[in-house]
């Protein structure tokens, strides 16, 4: 006890003040290392006796960063069995915690050099844009699982659309398709079925992310909303037997900018009556009047309200209770800003592994913001009789 006063003393002595408290820290840790080590072999360092039970086998570096700064600590190793300090244990969380930390940030779209910062700023003392990749590495697992998931039960509407991100491909920068599925169940549910990267949004590959989507479990599909892809809408109908509902918002958009600057504005109200009618009929008839009233002075407007009078309506044949959210992909807009604005941050990703990483991070983050929703999306009395499970659909009595 005498010689380690002495050693503190001479500590005192000899350090500055900025280093003082991180000399204190690291003293005293080895000073604790040497008094669970003593118990572990029964003896202290370098004596005989035959109360021992093991040996000392050397030292293994170790830096500890704490808030006084980085310190470098030498733990002891055993012949038999290891040792790891008591003390160091709430650093095993304070890492995962910091881990956890980086990944977030990274999910939210800090760039690595605002995340170093982020890092220094908890006291550490600092990270490279290596570990920090590292680190958003072990997100693969967790986003893998969540995409590659087994999908029960039927899926009545399903939602497709894309969004284009820049990535490196063999030295050049070019833009890729990266399409996301959602859908609601038949327990008014909705959910992110899926993503998938591709060089375009061709026919061949709306065909294999559809079939992909069926070999893990997707049935009961009864309507696809989409932009207007003539490939997705032969897919739909092929892979999954399913009508195909073109979004009604891009559909308006398209049709007023024919228009004109003046006749936006009319055109807008005449179709518009279209949509309020109380069912498919009524809805067609009042959509071919509009059509032949802007025939004569624009017939470019009603030749594309002609061509797309079956697929800008079909949500009409669905229950009314639905029709608000079935026009559209406006269930997915947001979702689709929320992934802008993110990889924005990154700007130009190194392949498309980095873009899975991060957009899937993202959509499994939504996902689990849905799933702890306590409203449902469709209601369970509107949305039951949409599945083909006959013990779904049975009456709650029989007479």
């Amino acid at each position: 006890m005498t010689d380690d006063m002495m050693t503190l003393r001479t500590l005192l002595e000899k350090s500055s003040d900025a280093d003082l408290l991180r000399e204190m820290i690291g003293f005293t840790a080895e000073r604790l290392m040497e008094l669970e080590v003593q118990g572990l072999t029964g003896a202290e360092h370098g004596e005989r006796t035959p109360e021992r039970v093991n040996h000392r086998n050397g030292y293994r570096d170790r830096v500890w960063e704490t808030r006084a700064g980085t310190v470098e600590l030498k733990i002891p190793k055993l012949r038999k069995g290891s040792y790891f300090p008591g003390f160091l244990e709430p650093r095993r969380m304070a890492e995962k915690a910091l881990a956890a930390v980086i990944q977030e940030a990274y999910v939210q779209g800090i760039s690595t050099r605002s995340v170093d910062h982020l890092v220094q700023a908890m006291g550490m003392s600092g990270i490279s844009k290596s570990q920090v990749s590292r680190l958003c590495a072990e997100l693969d697992d967790k986003v893998g699982a969540f995409l590659d998931r087994p999908l029960e039960g039927d899926w009545p509407y399903l939602w497709l659309d894309a969004t284009y991100i820049k990535v490196r491909q063999a030295g050049r920068i070019v833009s890729v398709a990266v399409i996301i599925a959602v859908a609601v169940n038949t327990q008014g549910r909705r959910e992110v079925l899926g993503m998938a990267i591709g060089a375009s949004e061709a026919a061949t590959f709306w065909t294999e992310f559809l079939r992909s989507l069926t070999r893990r479990g997707l049935r009961g599909v009864k309507l696809v909303i989409s932009d207007d892809h003539k490939g997705l809408k032969a897919a739909a109908a092929r892979i999954l037997n399913a009508t195909w509902q073109r979004c009604r918002v891009h559909f308006m958009r398209n049709l007023l900018a024919h228009a004109g600057r003046q006749g936006r504005r009319v055109v807008s109200a005449f179709v518009a009556t279209a949509f309020v009618q109380e069912n498919a009929e009524a809805a067609k008839a009042q959509w071919r009047q509009v059509a032949d009233q802007l025939r004569p002075k624009a017939g470019k407007l009603a030749a594309l309200m002609d061509q797309a009078e079956e697929d800008v309506l079909a949500y009409m044949t669905f229950p009314k209770e639905h029709r608000v959210k079935l026009h559209s992909t406006n269930p997915l807009e947001r979702l689709n800003g929320e992934i802008k604005r993110r990889t924005n941050v990154v700007g130009i990703f190194p392949n498309e592994a980095a873009i899975t990483r991060l957009v899937g991070a993202i959509l499994l983050e939504q996902n689990d913001e849905w799933a702890v929703q306590r409203a449902r999306y469709m209601t369970l009395e509107t949305i039951a009789p949409m599945s083909d499970d006959t013990l779904v659909t049975l009456p709650p009595t029989v007479a």
